[in-house]
């Protein structure tokens, strides 16, 4: 019963999207640890992090295509909880150092030694136990995605001033965590983690793990996210999207509709910043940047917004492209990357996504048309239908 209802509200792209994920989740690690140094379809050690952090901001695009493609929020603070999940993994992973900081302090991490911290403040309690974390992961995010929706959706706040507001709080987090009193490292930030579940985090294994949670937590944020677009409340999503006044009027709680995809999306980034904390290895305040949420919108229109493959298409391959010319061409990577999204803006307004699907839609056309239209007659049919006698010019 219940898996005829997950696939009634699947559609057939985001099954075979869950497959290929699962099937990278298996073969992607299995290459890096089970073939030999030296073979062709070898991964090497430094690809596995990498990828991995692909598909954490794959997984960052998605979370705001719910709210921007499915629901018309435009939200320019995205990264903010995505961060907020990266600090609380870091919090984690600070703790699981112990006395084998720089002060081999058993309690307190390096900073706050050197800070002459005397104890550890009260909201680092519960950090050394993995479940607590993962907790945090989901529900301080939530828990500010819900104040900050329910207020600013309550007063009808839309358009460019609700994408202004969440850049501003992404940036007051900034400036909060900057300050060394506030516990967080300051500007440094948390780094130098040891290990995640008693494992050394820098092993080739648990890279290839992090790699694969990656890869299954993305696949889970598309089932949830597919069920919710596909589901009656995904369709009033869609409603208050086109015509908010309107479904307003038809007596829907349109702030209610935001406030559930506000707050399923910054789980989803919460969870994506989690996982990109390991295999990076550090968390600082430079990732409440505002520029980090503008760069999640790009990514999300390069792929096409309102679709569940577009924005995971457009993040992987901008991301790619910033490695490859921020290695190649570091001076010139901004530069394209605003030409990028002008093209996109004014050539491809519904992504590649919405191009490919264009074509297909152009090239169906097509195949109606000639089957539809009558055919040429052959020759034996032109021979045979000819005038034995024709009649002689008047």
């Amino acid at each position: 019963m219940l898996t005829q209802a997950l696939f009634r509200a699947l559609d057939k792209k985001a099954i075979w999207l869950v497959a290929i994920l699962i099937a990278v989740a298996v073969l992607v690690p299995a290459s890096n640890l089970l073939l030999p140094n030296g073979h062709p379809l070898r991964l090497p050690n430094y690809a596995v992090p990498l990828f991995g952090k692909y598909l954490t901001f794959a997984m960052l695009a998605l979370a705001l295509d719910l709210v921007w493609g499915y629901c018309g929020i435009l939200s320019l603070g995205h990264g903010a909880f995505f961060a907020i999940g990266g600090y609380a993994m870091g919090m984690y992973l600070m703790r699981q150092i112990g006395n084998r900081g720089v002060y081999a302090n058993p309690i307190l991490p390096d900073f706050m030694v050197f800070l002459n911290w005397k104890e550890l403040p009260w909201y680092w309690y519960g950090f050394d136990n993995f479940w607590f974390a993962m907790l945090m992961v989901m529900l301080v995010p939530a828990l500010l995605a819900f104040v900050f929706g329910f207020l600013a959706f309550r007063s009808r706040v839309t358009g460019v001033y609700l994408s202004i507001i969440t850049q501003a709080m992404t940036y007051a987090l900034l400036l909060a965590f900057f300050r060394n009193d506030m516990g967080f490292g300051g500007n440094n930030g948390l780094t130098d983690f040891k290990e995640i579940l008693g494992a050394p985090i820098s092993a080739d294994t648990t890279r290839a793990a992090l790699f694969a949670a990656s890869a299954i937590a993305l696949a889970l944020a598309i089932l949830v996210c597919s069920m919710v677009v596909n589901s009656k409340l995904g369709k009033v999503m869609i409603a208050v999207r086109d015509a908010e006044s309107r479904t307003r009027f038809l007596g829907y709680r349109v702030e209610y509709v935001k406030l559930f995809a506000f707050v399923v999306s910054a789980v989803i980034a919460g969870i994506a910043g989690a996982l990109y904390v390991p295999q990076v290895g550090i968390i600082n305040p430079g990732e409440f940047e505002p520029s980090n949420s503008i760069e999640v919108v790009i990514w999300t229109a390069v792929g096409g917004r309102g679709t569940i493959i577009g924005p995971i298409i457009g993040a992987i391959l901008v991301n790619v492209g910033k490695s490859y010319f921020t290695g190649a061409f570091p001076e010139f990577w901004l530069f394209a990357l605003g030409a990028l999204f002008v093209v996109t803006t004014l050539f491809l307004p519904k992504g590649i996504v919405g191009l490919i699907g264009q074509y297909r839609s152009l090239t169906t056309r097509r195949e109606q048309h000639d089957r539809s239209a009558p055919a040429a007659p052959s020759p034996a049919e032109v021979e045979s239908s000819a005038d034995p006698q024709p009649k002689p010019a008047e």
